[in-house]
């Protein structure tokens, strides 16, 4: 029972309130955020609106396997969001992100501790730990981007 929860407070730590790796999380990163903020590149780099919308694909997508649903999601469109132009674009964008987010942590910490062990959908994928952390380690890998990102984008906005 422990290991899932371990897991489970390892994705909020990443994703909505921790600071034990990176001293920051997503969640501070996107707060306070305009949709012009977050919607600006900096030298060609992605925006921190689309690195939100990458990591909540997943995110969304493995929550509809873990209602029963199928493996829907393609990393092939995980960049295709749909264009930001407003406050409510992008706070619909960040709701939706914050939600998932928490679903997400919440559905592993209530999950039969036997199930991190069960192949996750076809044997080719793993198991369900196994996928689990690789959205730790993916959300970890895009929030190192964003936090730059945010400071560049803050830096040219206040200048």
């Amino acid at each position: 029972m422990q290991r899932k929860i371990d897991i489970a407070n390892r994705l909020r730590e990443v994703l909505l309130s921790g600071h034990w790796i990176a001293n920051i999380n997503f969640k501070e990163n996107i707060d306070g955020l305009t949709w012009k903020q977050a919607t600006t590149s900096v030298e060609g780099l992605n925006s921190i609106a689309l690195l939100t919308f990458h990591i909540n694909y997943y995110l969304a997508g493995l929550l509809h396997v873990f209602h029963g649903g199928s493996l829907d999601i393609r990393d092939k469109y995980s960049f295709d969001m749909p264009p930001i132009q407003s406050d409510e674009d992008w706070s619909r964008l960040r709701n939706d992100f914050l939600a998932n987010a928490e679903a997400f942590a919440s559905w592993v910490e209530n999950m039969p501790d036997s199930m991190l062990d069960d192949p996750f959908t076809d044997p080719k994928y793993g198991n369900y730990q196994r996928n689990i952390e690789g959205v730790i380690e993916h959300s970890y890998y895009h929030l190192g981007q964003l936090t730059l990102i945010r400071k560049m984008v803050l830096a040219r906005h206040t200048n």
